[in-house]
């Protein structure tokens, strides 16, 4: 079991549980906020592992919120992966270029899930 704690930002009810009951069913600590701000505020007190975060979020999208962590001492190197339901090609680069560490589809696949996070959390902190 891993321990590692990581925050997820989504404000859909039901993903939210879907990530965070993987997660936990696989041992990582999980911290939830459906809002950028409310995740934003979460990582500058708890330093978590990793931060998986929506796009479209209601009020600061998921980008807004990656540039606000991104410029905070605090939690400028915390790995942040978007997790979206945009899957085109494009978009991936466009969040790539925007600044996250990767990317995970929406709807997740919860057998890939679990590793596909293990292998961010290895990645660690830039």
């Amino acid at each position: 079991m891993t321990g590692k704690l990581i925050l997820i930002i989504e404000d859909n009810e039901k993903n939210l549980k879907l990530v965070r009951d993987v997660l936990q069913f696989k041992g990582y600590r999980t911290l939830e906020a459906v809002t950028a701000e409310v995740g934003i505020a979460l990582a500058q007190d708890h330093q978590p592992d990793l931060i998986l975060t929506d796009i479209q979020l209601p009020g600061v999208d998921g980008i807004t919120a990656l540039t606000r962590l991104r410029a905070e001492p605090r939690t400028t190197s915390i790995p942040v992966i978007a997790l979206t339901a945009f899957a085109m090609k494009a978009d991936h680069e466009r969040f790539l270029e925007a600044g996250f560490d990767g990317y995970i589809d929406k709807p997740i696949n919860v057998k890939e899930f679990p590793g596909q996070v293990q292998h961010f959390c290895d990645q660690g902190h830039k």
